[in-house]
């Protein structure tokens, strides 16, 4: 199993078959193919070895594509970075993982200078944007056309086709490892689970680099489908892009499907061509679905749950369920039942599996669970048991097999389709000269399902206000990572018997009344 025959098939059984649309370009599927096979060889031309970690920093384009398959191609893992880390968030990854090569489009060009002097092993940077090359970088295109292609360099199976950096438990990012076998599977699960004919168009308007858009790479690509590209996600931008190319499928994360339901261009756009709307990152609440059900009449809606360690879908709550009434109206609350290319179970601490209906800890196995942590032996070793990788999410299963979340047993926070994980946020809290020690937990957030909650407990005489707290954290980590709120405290915060900071005591306040204590 190798994700770069996915590419072959395509361009063999739809030659005049169209690949890829991005503003005012469009390729077929043999163009996308020849452009792969050279871009694979540039890269080795400049210096790129068997094994090496070739990242890229860049919005939405059709270049992101042959990325995604030229690195592969060219025998290496790719390293799509977040498109809204700091630099130095960016520099970690980068020396973490040991890259030399960087791409960067026209919207990072001037955070390549500040990440590369952060990084000393990174060796090349190239330019994959549209304008003017900046000094000390080589142009994509120039490079692509000097080169010639080159064979597929046949890696398969287990070997590693990306790092994927998610949130760490240790105030650090770790690099998610996943296989060629992952994003096969995935690719061919999917492409069925989620619909997607031959022929298919779809949408690219989350961003790219996330593994929830990633996903649709191989999906799309599958079934030689279109991959319409906008360069990211704003509500009219969307909605244009749907008049103008007509896709079929889109996804679009609960607050974005808000934000385009919010726009006064929806009253008169011509939407459709949707067949689909699939989300995920968390559900949507009865009263937004309920809107759109009226905005996209005949538009099936489809949840998606998982992460990035299971590359990264585990279960499908499929469009027979997105009903507020009749006898499937129950399952919406759910997150579906497990897909063909997974097994789950609810397990307790010791690992036996729970009875239908008790609350436990979701733990799923198949051929979409990760290689592991990236140098990172012992959260590997924790966070995998016998196959079984342990997704840090409480909750039951009925007796139908539908998966319904409880609570996180991991200290992490979804906000807007993000994952947080609260010690990034606690170590730059810390770094403020006036706090003794904070803690950080996720509440309720009627626009972003939860928003990060900052608790902060200063110095002895020390000063400092919620904006200043602010503030400080955004010159440390990225935007959607700061706290939203502060409160201030001085009385300690409870703790175990291990001295460890009872934030389940925390949150009570912020969801009691509600059925269940994540969104």
């Amino acid at each position: 199993m190798q994700i770069t025959s996915v590419l072959r098939r395509a361009a063999q059984v739809a030659p005049q078959g169209v690949s890829t649309i991005y503003k005012d370009r469009s390729r077929t599927w043999p163009e996308t193919l020849d452009r792969v096979q050279r871009l694979a060889g540039a890269l080795q031309n400049l210096g790129m070895k068997p094994g090496d970690r070739v990242a890229l920093l860049s919005l939405n384009s059709d270049r992101f594509i042959e990325y995604y398959f030229a690195v592969p191609w060219g025998g290496r893992a790719m390293m799509p970075m977040n498109i809204r880390w700091t630099p130095a968030e960016c520099a970690y990854a980068l020396n973490d993982a040991g890259a030399e090569i960087l791409l960067v489009d026209d919207a990072f060009a001037k955070s390549a200078p500040a990440i590369r002097a952060e990084v000393k092993g990174l060796k090349t940077l190239i330019f994959c944007g549209d304008g003017p090359t900046p000094e000390g970088m080589v142009n994509y295109e120039e490079i692509l056309a000097a080169a010639d292609p080159v064979p597929d360099a046949g890696r398969s199976g287990d070997d590693l086709v990306g790092i994927f950096y998610t949130g760490g438990t240790t105030g650090f990012p770790k690099g998610v490892m996943l296989s060629h076998i992952n994003f096969y599977v995935g690719g061919i699960s999917n492409a069925q689970e989620l619909e997607v004919r031959d022929g298919a168009r779809y949408l690219h308007a989350a961003p790219m680099f996330h593994i929830a858009d990633l996903l649709w790479f191989a999906a799309i690509t599958f079934v030689a489908g279109t991959h319409i590209v906008i360069p990211m996600f704003t509500p009219d931008a969307t909605l244009e892009a749907i008049e103008t190319h007509r896709p079929s499928h889109v996804l679009l994360v609960p607050v974005m499907i808000q934000m385009v339901m919010a726009s006064p261009k929806i009253a008169t756009a011509d939407t459709s061509s949707l067949e689909m709307i699939a989300y995920g990152a968390s559900p949507i609440t009865e009263a937004a679905l309920r809107r759109a059900f009226e905005l996209f009449p005949g538009v099936r809606f489809l949840q998606a749950f998982g992460q990035t360690e299971l590359s990264p879908v585990a279960t499908i709550l499929t469009p027979e369920y997105h009903v507020v009434d009749g006898p499937n109206a129950g399952r919406l609350r759910s997150c579906g039942r497990t897909t063909r290319a997974a097994e789950i179970r609810v397990v307790d601490p010791d690992g036996n599996e729970l009875p239908r209906g008790e609350v436990g800890e979701i733990v799923v196995k198949g051929p979409i669970t990760m290689l592991g942590y990236w140098n990172k032996p012992d959260a590997t070793a924790a966070a995998i048991t016998d196959g079984w990788v342990h997704t840090g999410d409480a909750g039951y299963m009925d007796g139908e097999g539908f998966i319904f979340l409880m609570d996180r047993l991991k200290d992490m926070i979804v906000s807007g389709g993000e994952n947080v994980y609260s010690a990034e946020v606690e170590n730059a809290i810390g770094q403020h000269p006036a706090v003794a020690t904070s803690a950080v937990i996720g509440i309720p957030s009627e626009q972003w399902g939860e928003q990060v909650h900052a608790i902060v407990i200063l110095k002895p005489g020390a000063e400092a206000s919620e904006q200043e707290i602010k503030d400080h954290s955004h010159t440390l980590i990225a935007g959607y990572k700061c706290p939203r709120s502060v409160e201030f405290r001085t009385d300690p915060f409870p703790l175990s018997g291990a001295n460890k900071v009872l934030k389940t005591e925390l949150r009570k306040p912020f969801w009691e009344g509600q059925s269940r204590h994540i969104s």
